[in-house]
């Protein structure tokens, strides 16, 4: 079984940033998922061809289905495209330099933390310089290096447990998520992770206190077990709604101060994430056979289909050519095929549409744009 500290690293941007998150998830059951297992999958096949300097295909064929015997719901889940990303990893890797290797190492960095532990993918010395190589096989949101508490920490625990090896002055972070094509890589300095450590080792001593606050926020109320029935949450939510609202049943929303409109609108996906958790709650709660008032489960909206393939000699016969739709396969899905050696055979005929416009923060790094109201789709509510 996988041990799992009690401010473990992966959760560090939770726990630093919200104390009270540690307490209000401690008597929640851990929940995997089908993405979850992907990545334990993706690990261990390159953690073994690391080790066995072989590929990634090779190292698929000798561990992935005994592993796939024990988590059978990812059976189909190694394709071309699964192979490819973690070879993309393991090429990357070995292309840095440095002649002492470490995969998988179980790193402490208790010094700061109490218990604080956690398992670095790659561990690289080189000279005076550690790279410290984490792989993210998701293919959700982009990680950055620059700032990640989950890196920094497993940055102490490197030091804290290599130090001696060498004089160690500069720590590279590496963030590798293949199946995003994007790599993000930070250096701090000696001085710089010390620092860090002062930081950590203080928001762990708020975080394991009796009075720890609970400070919801984008980042750490994502992935928090417990924000389903976070009471902070849900106050944060009210405010960032009801703010100065003086009477919300007959203000029209377009008489609302801009303060108040972006108030409501930096607070959208965090809104929107806690009334996820909130139905999941509720389902998961009537699934397991109680009743919660109010709400009940039914059957959804489901489309007619074709009992079997059967049907095709007959539609062929009453419609012809008719019976089939034929699709062009898209540019991404060409280049797969045709390999990287004939993308540009294929580069002239394509074009790259202009994106749809999107509202945004503007700390966005993408440029503004102008548009005009025919650009949007916006859905005009009347009254039958």
């Amino acid at each position: 079984m996988t041990l799992h500290a009690k401010l473990s690293a992966s959760g560090a941007h939770r726990w630093m940033n919200c104390p009270g998150s540690v307490a209000a998830e401690a008597n929640l059951p851990d929940r995997s998922s089908v993405y979850a297992d992907e990545g334990t999958l993706a690990h261990a096949i390159c953690e073994y061809a690391l080790v066995n300097d072989t590929t990634a295909f090779d190292a698929s064929i000798a561990i992935a289905a005994e592993m796939i015997t024990k988590m059978p719901h990812l059976k189909g889940c190694v394709t071309k495209d699964f192979i490819d990303a973690c070879q993309m990893y393991i090429d990357y890797v070995r292309a840095q330099s440095g002649s002492e290797r470490m995969y998988e190492v179980r790193v402490d960095f208790s010094q700061w933390v109490p218990e604080g532990f956690g398992t670095s993918d790659v561990v690289i010395l080189d000279g005076n310089t550690v790279r410290i190589i984490d792989l993210k096989f998701g293919k959700g949101v982009k990680v950055d290096a620059q700032d990640n508490p989950q890196a920094l920490l497993y940055a102490l625990g490197t030091f804290n447990d290599f130090g001696w090896l060498a004089a160690i002055e500069h720590i590279e972070m590496h963030i590798v998520q293949p199946r995003l094509d994007h790599v993000s890589v930070s250096t701090v300095s000696r001085s710089g992770l010390m620092k860090f450590g002062e930081l950590a080792s203080q928001a762990a001593e708020l975080a394991l206190s009796e009075k720890a606050p609970r400070v919801p926020g984008d980042k750490q109320c994502r992935f928090c077990k417990a924000k389903a029935t976070c009471p902070a949450l849900l106050e944060k939510t009210q405010k960032a709604l009801m703010s100065e609202f003086e009477d919300l049943d007959i203000k029209p929303v377009n008489k609302l101060t801009d303060d108040q409109l972006r108030q409501a609108l930096e607070a959208k996906s965090l809104i929107e994430a806690w009334l996820s958790a909130v139905e999941r709650l509720v389902t998961e709660r009537i699934v397991e056979g109680k009743d919660f008032p109010g709400f009940k489960i039914v059957e959804g909206r489901s489309l007619r289909q074709w009992k079997d393939k059967d049907v095709g000699s007959t539609l062929e016969f009453l419609l012809g050519d008719g019976a089939y739709v034929k699709k062009l396969i898209s540019p991404s899905q060409a280049e797969k095929l045709l390999g990287k050696s004939h993308k540009d055979k294929i580069e002239p005929y394509v074009i790259k549409a202009r994106g749809k416009p999107t509202l945004t923060s503007s700390q966005d790094p993408r440029p503004a744009i102008t548009v005009s109201a025919s650009d949007f789709d916006i859905m005009v509510e009347t009254e039958e």
